[in-house]
């Protein structure tokens, strides 16, 4: 597994990834921000090293799977730092959101016609891309415990298989998932994510989800 990323974000979903016999590389700029990680991840299971830290090319050549847990800003750098041949074949899980913080609460970036997960799509068309994972804050992206139930995480991508894939891993980490279709139904989940976001600065408190209900 190779993520993308060594933010708050990119760091639990190792934590995730981990969990579920995954080793995981974490690419960054800065190897000492994810030192702790790796630091807190040591020892070695049946394939290795659990954790390990690296550049953005060492990552996505490592990873089977590439999460991309970038700011937007850094999005498109971090991917062509990476070299687009080791992304081609791949499941790629988008978890970016185009956020434009010059004022607060930010604001999308790209919206109605277009969005990150297509974007990234355009970027890798040689990869599968799965938009997931965007609509939640961090601390609860693993293992999310609500007294309804699991709460729901939305996906959407071109790849059947890619998609299955990823709604697995979802359900392993505590949610029930929902397909949406194709990766255009980013532009979809990057709004709600926003949803979240301005629940959370009006709330002050980000111990929310959301669900699908059905009859």
């Amino acid at each position: 597994m190779g993520i993308l990323g060594s933010g708050e974000v990119g760091q639990r979903l190792g934590d995730g990834f981990i969990e579920l016999g995954h080793t995981v590389k974490i690419g960054t700029r800065d190897p000492q921000k994810v030192a702790a990680w790796v630091e807190k991840h040591g020892g070695t299971n049946s394939s290795g090293v659990k954790a390990s830290s690296g550049s953005f090319e060492e990552a996505a050549a490592f990873g089977d799977i590439i999460v991309i847990a970038t700011l937007w800003t850094g999005t498109q750098n971090a991917i062509e730092m990476s070299g687009q041949a080791n992304f081609a074949g791949k499941v790629v899980i988008d978890v970016t959101n185009p956020l434009d913080f010059s004022s607060m609460p930010p604001r999308l970036a790209v919206g109605h016609t277009d969005s990150a997960g297509e974007t990234i799509q355009r970027l890798l068309p040689d990869s599968k891309v799965v938009k997931a994972f965007n609509i939640v804050g961090n601390p609860l992206m693993l293992h999310p415990d609500f007294p309804g139930g699991r709460p729901t995480m939305f996906v959407c991508g071109n790849d059947e298989d890619a998609k299955n894939l990823v709604r697995n891993v979802a359900f392993s980490l505590g949610w029930e998932t929902d397909d949406i279709g194709g990766i255009e139904g980013s532009r979809l989940l990057e709004p709600l994510a926003m949803l979240w976001i301005v629940q959370y600065f009006r709330s002050k408190n980000g111990n929310h989800a959301f669900k699908l209900l059905r009859k």
